[in-house]
């Protein structure tokens, strides 16, 4: 996407004003700050060349959500006192079909990560092809420590507000971070008593009512699966690289598992409480045994060593440890630009986001400097929603696909993604993945509001 002198002196000069604009109304959201910046220094250089998204003010339109629904959400503990939190639902953008995205439970949910998740969503769901618009919500509510009991209370008080603002052609929510199957089932539960019909309006439902095979494993294996893709553009694979995985929970999960099925090896996992390290490798057994931990017993990383030896590293992130591919899939901004440096020092070939924005900006800055392969995270952790519009078309078909299936069609899924990163990311020999799906993601959603007019 080459440009002059004058129009990137222009396109500067634009980006600032609309960046100012955009930080004067969402004051004190600087998550969603960032990942309108990380898109939109790809996308002002593209307008100038594309003057009629210019002229239509796509960018400022696709950056404010088309709705944000706060509500509250009161509920009983397991003492009979009545506690009360806040829910959210951000529609963003439903320009190329319903709003698609994941509840998020936990402390940290604020108004900026649900509206930076939401804003990510809307370019991710646009590269997987599928016609789903962009969404996210969730709540300050934390379902670590509670009970079944509370769980279940307070999914049910939850979607007793939010089932009015949701339906299969409407809004499809999934399950984020502190949102498993455990929750899934209470909130599809009340939906469904709420409005007395089964459809497809929850994703990531399980088995016996509606889910889908390989959706638990999807953002994962989907993760790997670009990976290994964005490999094959320097005739190499993931077979026999050293490989480091920050997080422990599903997406770190499915992740080492399909590096181990690729013939990688697993060196590190992670918690809040710090990282582990074990040089020979985290196997299928060892594995196993962390799934256990995290899944079932929800224990902490640190026990990996006393269960099977290695080193862990209190307080700390593994980007210290030499490999050949790192995989961030624990959280947003996991990795600042002083990691990214001790990575690409230490040999990193590749860096394959798993988490929704885990890069700073300055460690994306990096990376491209570096030119190493760099897969964000709108295009790489891809595969989860992919896999949850599959479920609404086997929802929708009455239908339930093999585990086969549905993995055929991830895999192809992420390879589409990646071609339309390749088709609008290089620049010469190299491929520029940050621009690919930014730019990628935006025409197909801009194009749409273009054909509706001004809405």
């Amino acid at each position: 996407m080459a440009i002059s002198k004058a129009q990137q002196a222009s396109a500067d000069a634009y980006l600032e004003r609309f960046m100012a604009g955009l930080k004067r109304r969402n004051e004190g959201q600087p998550e969603f700050h960032q990942a309108v910046h990380e898109v939109a220094r790809d996308i002002v250089p593209f307008l100038e060349d594309k003057k009629v998204y210019k002229e239509a003010r796509i960018l400022q339109r696709m950056s404010e959500p088309d709705r944000v629904i706060m509500f509250r959400v009161c509920w009983t503990d397991d003492n009979n006192q009545v506690r009360v939190n806040r829910g959210y639902r951000v529609q963003f953008n439903n320009s190329i079909g319903a709003y698609k995205g994941g509840l998020r439970f936990h402390k940290s949910v604020n108004l900026s990560i649900l509206k930076f998740l939401g804003f990510e969503q809307v370019f991710k769901n646009s590269l997987t092809t599928l016609p789903m618009g962009g969404g996210k919500g969730g709540s300050d509510f934390n379902p670590q420590g509670k009970s079944n009991g509370e769980v279940m209370r307070f999914c049910q008080s939850f979607m007793s507000e939010l089932f009015r603002h949701i339906g299969p052609n409407t809004d499809v929510p999934a399950g984020d971070i502190g949102v498993g199957a455990r929750e899934i089932g209470y909130l599809f539960g009340q939906y469904k008593r709420l409005q007395n019909e089964f459809t497809g309006t929850i994703t990531g439902k399980g088995l016996g009512f509606g889910g889908s095979l390989i959706r638990t494993e999807a953002t994962g294996y989907g993760c790997v699966y670009f990976a290994r893709e964005m490999l094959g553009t320097r005739s190499d694979d993931v077979k026999g690289k050293n490989c480091v995985v920050s997080g422990s929970g599903n997406v770190a999960q499915y992740t080492a598992k399909k590096v181990q099925q690729l013939g990688g090896k697993v060196l590190t996992m992670s918690d809040s409480s710090g990282f582990i390290h074990d040089p020979d490798g985290i196997n299928e057994e060892k594995l196993a045994w962390v799934m256990d931990l995290k899944n079932n017993r929800r224990g902490r990383i640190s026990e990996y060593v006393d269960k099977f030896g290695g080193e862990f590293h209190e307080g700390k992130r593994p980007w210290s440890v030499p490999c050949d591919l790192a995989f961030p899939c624990a959280t947003q901004n996991e990795l600042d630009g002083d990691d990214a440096k001790v990575l690409v020092a230490n040999g990193c070939q590749l860096v394959s986001e798993g988490a929704n924005m885990p890069s700073t900006l300055d460690a994306v800055g990096v990376f491209i400097d570096s030119k190493i392969l760099f897969g964000p995270a709108k295009a790489a952790n891809a595969g989860g929603v992919a896999v949850s519009g599959l479920e609404q078309t086997q929802n929708a078909m009455r239908l339930s696909w093999s585990r086969e299936q549905v993995d055929e069609q991830l895999l192809e899924i992420m390879k589409n993604i990646h071609s339309t990163c390749v088709e609008h990311g290089t620049e010469g020999d190299f491929i520029n993945y940050v621009q690919g799906a930014n730019v990628g993601g935006f025409i197909k959603v801009a194009d749409a509001m273009l054909a509706y007019g001004v809405l």
